[in-house]
């Protein structure tokens, strides 16, 4: 241990297997006095320590007494004589924390049986020396967390219930030793090691203790000291987080008031963000900390303060510290506020909200309106007026503040640059719909008052006295989030002078940077308002002409968001662009698709994709199918020329194909193809009839040269950067066809005839290919057609069966790892084949059907959710699918039990929790199965049972039985029996199997929410049904379009 610090590598790993060798040692413990007493290095001292706590937590009940004596003794001789001397109990701090936790560790299973004088011991020794009292206090502190904060899975909830009882009656001894402490000693360490303590018990010692004793008047007599400041102000917070009734209101008023008075004169309000920008680690702190305080007491007692007219100054002074406090430069400390923020607002909005209902006609009054006659409209219009001040100042904060939306993608770097965003940052994203949510609240709450500072703040911009790229961002998110939340009139008065002032600063602002900055917000905005845009045609067009020329500007990121922005605003107001406006000569469609070549002629290519999947959306638009056809014959005019041009070539040389510059060519060229089948679903049928023979002929041939490129070169071949680009043409070709089928869903005639020329180029392919060149989009291609064209496709499930199944599952089945797509994909294909052709597994030989039941089994063994779950809904509808047909006995009797004892092993690994719904179906559908049986399930030469209920009920007590052997036969027999009691009735078959989990100890003090997904799902619908009531809580541009353009 000595010479740890100086070793190499390999003497530390050596020294590594010695020690935990030692350390596995039944008998190793029996040195730790000795190491202890003769050892001077702390290194060793731990480890010995470490050795000892390992003995007390998991063989403590197991030693004899006089040796649990002795090492409780020991402990506790060499804690109160390091501590019982100044100079030694500072050196050696580390040390005495370690044994204070093995002498906890120890509590918990000696305190209170075995060792009921602790407390009193503990206090009697407190009172001999001020330093044995500081680690007094450092001993109840940890008590009091292990109890209360970390005990969950270490204890059972009896012991738990047992220690919290014996604290809470002898606090008595406890909370007088604090206050004497407080009033008697001027150590400041010991002063902090008990307002440390006291912070630790506040939350749960009993109410009396805080109320009706001097510790309330004690705790603020220290709170002007600065170094107690901080200690005392938690202790505060947690009284302040306390909730009586109306009990003790009067003490916290009087509390919440005297506080006022001595935090004004330590921190005057309008000095907090420079304050905590200056100052040291401590005042920050102290800052954060009066966070916690505000939204604590405000939390639980601002009803107390509301209630009389002396209070409600005291009360304002607070929210205006809060807001001073969320103005801050710091994350944490702003979180903390906002979420205060976002609960004070939704209640001031739920009252307001039941005064008047949010029906479509928003009042656009807000505050000001006229109160009820009742007492409830009185109290709720005061509530009002008492808060206006506040809440306006609020609005201004939300708007200076709001985070970055998903959909910019412009931001300022560290270095003050403006550049492409290329990482989303989920915190920010939570923030921003927590921020955006609040500031919806707050503008129904005073529409007025939110145009008027969105505006005068926006005129700030325009003349420069505030223009500042954050401040105009901010500015414009704020805007952006409150789309929908204001009744349509004034929503297009507000929209048209923000589009204006922001189109004119635009205009009249300099340098790329700037414009890049101005560009993302005004696309930003008119991104969030479809249903003004809808309404309004020349600004819609205006708009979208300004897109265009950001599609020019080579600035990061703005021909991205130029084109995203396009996108959305296409498909909310596709009809608009189909129709001719009033003074217009023809539709928007047919102008744009005259200048198509010089609109995308700087765009790359992933963003030319994206801008003909706009055009796609709007020519779906139009209902005519001749002028449909025909701008879709426009619309491909410019990449049909290029693939016309390179099957010409082929055709004089086979070569021109394996040209880099042309791979990506007919790369580029597909993947425009899916962008705009993608969006025109069927109607793209004309285009990809041209194309298609072609099509297969150029993927049988790249196939083939992968796989003779993969034969030559080896397995190295397949990750060589010509078979990658050679392989995404045949991806890119499959992913076309599978979206055409897919989408082509009101003609089915459509996609099935291009079924059967694709059977040998793409399915004999597939099966001819070596395995690193067979491409998984196939099995999807596959799936999707079944999926699609359902009942039809059984002549040809045999054909796809014998190209996928056999040499798929060889690929998948080696291990958990390889080929991670395919074995997804299979599965999908799998599932579409038992869920709508079931006649062709009939259908399959002994061999073949074990071999699927054997894969079903082996995918929800699957540690990957996606493929576990996929196999367990496959194995559902082929069990139920066999329950309906003539051949339900020999199915069942064949597989029946194995199904049963891999369920029971996934079930019953935590690794698989997120499965459990299905576990529970499946398990289901086996014990309601069993009496609809006509033929045994057992081997009836060997036993016999009166029914097959009754042999199933045995199987299971024997398997699980063997599986948990710390449970004894009687809990086992019992969840069986409950198992077959309840197993017509869904939620107590499953809170059952749920309380079998926990008892077995396979899911204690562990994150059990997975087995409560269905409930939390439940809830997540109710607050979606709870948001869609209110107006702009879920954003117009991503609502499914009710309000389809007309």
């Amino acid at each position: 241990m000595q010479r740890w610090g100086y070793a190499t590598t390999a003497v530390r790993s050596a020294a590594d297997l010695i020690l935990r060798d030692l350390q596995n040692n039944p008998d190793m413990w029996l040195q730790v006095v000795h190491i202890l007493q003769n050892s001077q290095n702390l290194n060793t001292k731990f480890f010995a320590l470490q050795v000892l706590e390992s003995v007390i937590k998991y063989r403590w009940n197991a030693l004899p007494v006089e040796q649990r004596d002795g090492i409780k003794n020991y402990i506790s001789d060499v804690i109160v004589q390091l501590s019982s001397n100044e100079v030694s109990f500072r050196q050696e701090r580390l040390y005495v924390n370690k044994l204070n936790i093995i002498l906890v560790q120890v509590l918990k299973h000696e305190w209170p049986a075995r060792w009921t004088s602790f407390i009193p011991d503990l206090v009697a020794a407190a009172k001999s020396s001020e330093t044995i009292c500081e680690n007094c206090m450092a001993i109840l502190k940890l008590l009091s967390e292990e109890i209360f904060d970390f005990s969950r899975g270490e204890m059972t909830q009896q012991k738990i219930k047992e220690l919290k009882s014996s604290l809470n009656s002898e606090f008595r001894l406890i909370h007088e030793l604090c206050l004497y402490v407080l009033s008697a000693t001027q150590s400041s360490e010991l002063i902090r090691a008990t307002l440390a303590t006291l912070h630790a018990f506040l939350s749960w010692i009993p109410v009396g203790f805080i109320f009706e004793s001097p510790l309330l008047e004690t705790l603020l007599k220290f709170f002007p000291m600065a170094a107690y400041r901080n200690l005392t102000l938690q202790c505060l917070t947690e009284v302040a987080a306390l909730q009586f009734g109306d009990f003790y209101n009067v003490q916290y008023v009087k509390m919440y008031t005297f506080f006022m008075l001595q935090l004004q004169a330590i921190l005057p309000p309008g000095t907090i963000p420079n304050a905590y920008a200056n100052g040291s680690n401590e005042e920050q702190a102290f800052i954060q900390n009066l966070a916690l305080f505000f939204t604590a007491f405000f939390k639980n007692h601002i009803r107390i303060l509301e209630a009389s007219a002396e209070n409600r100054a005291a009360l304002l002074v607070g929210l205006e510290y809060l807001i001073g406090i969320s103005y801050v430069d710091d994350t944490e400390v702003f979180k903390v506020c906002l979420d205060y923020w976002n609960v004070f607002v939704l209640e001031l909005f739920e009252a307001h909200n039941q005064m008047e209902p949010a029906i479509p006609a928003v009042s656009m009054i807000g505050l000001q309106m006229i109160p009820g006659v009742d007492g409830t409209g009185t109290a709720v219009h005061q509530r009002r007026q008492l808060y206006a001040s506040p809440l306006s100042k609020l609005r201004m904060l939300m708007i200076c503040r709001m985070a970055k939306p998903e959909e910019v993608l412009i931001v300022e770097d560290e270095n003050g640059n403006i550049v492409r965003e290329t990482m989303k940052d989920n915190d920010v994203l939570v923030q921003y719909k927590i921020m955006r949510e609040t500031l919806i609240y707050l503008s129904h709450l005073d529409h007025e008052d939110t145009e008027q500072q969105m505006l005068k703040k926006l005129t700030k911009q325009l003349n420069g006295e505030d223009w500042s790229w954050n401040n105009l961002n901010t500015l414009c998110w704020a805007i952006g989030s409150i789309s929908g939340s204001m009744v349509e009139e004034q929503e297009n008065r507000f929209l048209v002078m923000v589009i204006r002032d922001l189109l004119n600063l635009c205009e009249i602002t300099k340098g790329k940077d700037n414009k890049a900055v101005i560009a993302s917000n005004i696309m930003y905005v008119v991104g969030q308002y479809p249903r003004f845009l809808r309404a309004h045609w020349k600004f819609l067009k205006t708009v979208v002409n300004k897109l265009f020329e950001f599609m020019h500007e080579m600035h990061p990121g703005v021909q991205d968001m130029a084109c995203d922005t396009f996108l959305k605003i296409v498909q909310k107001c596709k009809r608009k662009f189909v129709t001719q406006q009033v003074g217009e000569n023809e539709p928007f469609v047919s102008e744009l698709l005259t200048n198509l070549a010089t609109t995308i002629l700087d765009l790359e290519p992933h963003q030319i994709h994206t801008f003909y999947e706009s055009v796609g959306h709007m020519i779906q638009a139009e209902s005519d199918n001749t002028k449909r056809d025909e701008y879709l014959k426009r619309l491909m005019s410019l990449p049909n020329q290029k693939w016309a041009e390179i099957i010409g070539q082929a055709g004089q040389s086979i070569d021109i194909l394996k040209n880099q510059d042309v791979i990506r060519s007919v790369l580029n060229i597909l993947q425009t193809n899916t962008s705009v089948a993608t969006s025109l679903g069927p109607h793209f049928f004309p285009q990809i009839s041209l194309i298609f023979l072609d099509m297969l002929t150029v993927y049988r041939m790249y196939s083939e040269l992968v796989s003779s490129t993969i034969a030559e070169g080896g397995p190295y071949a397949s990750k060589s950067s010509f078979v990658k680009l050679l392989r995404s043409i045949k991806r890119e070709t499959l992913k076309l066809i599978e979206t055409f089928v897919d989408k082509a869903e009101d003609l089915p005639h459509l996609g099935k005839q291009f079924v059967p020329p694709m059977m040998d180029p793409i399915l004999g392919d597939y099966a001819r290919n070596v395995p690193d060149a067979r491409e998984s989009e196939v099995l999807s291609l596959f799936a999707t057609i079944i999926n699609k064209y359902k009942a039809e496709m059984l002549d040809d499930v045999p054909r796809i069966f014998e190209a996928v199944f056999q040499c798929t599952l060889e690929m998948i089945t080696k291990n958990f790892e390889d080929y991670p797509e395919h074995r997804l994909k299979f599965f999908s294909l799998l599932r579409a084949i038992g869920t709508h052709c079931f006649k062709a597994l009939i259908q399959l030989s002994s061999q073949q059907l074990k071999l699927v039941i054997d894969s079903i089994n082996w995918a929800f063994r699957h540690t990957e959710r996606n493929i576990a779950e996929t196999g367990l809904s496959l194995l559902l509808e082929i069990l139920k699918n066999f329950q309906a047909s003539e051949f339900t006995n020999q199915f069942y009797k064949t597989y029946f039990l194995t199904i049963e004892q891999e369920i029971f092993a996934v079930l019953t690994d935590s690794f698989h929790k997120p499965g459990f719904k299905l576990h529970v179906l499946v398990l289901q559908h086996l014990f309601c199965v069993v009496d609809g049986l006509t033929e045994p399930l057992w081997d009836a030469s060997t036993v016999s049972y009166p029914s097959n209920a009754m042999f199933v009920r045995d199987y299971t007590i024997k398997l699980l039985g063997a599986s948990f052997p710390n449970m004894t036969a009687a809990e086992v027999t019992k969840f069986v029996d409950g198992l077959l009691g309840s197993r017509h009735d869904l939620p107590s078959f499953k809170n059952h199997i749920r309380d079998f989990l926990v008892q077995s100890k396979e899911f204690s003090a562990q994150d059990n929410k997975d087995l409560y997904a269905e409930e939390a799902a439940v809830q997540r619908e109710k607050e979606r049904q709870r948001m869609l009531a209110i107006p702009g809580l879920i954003a117009p541009s991503e609502l499914q379009d009710e309000m389809v353009d007309s």
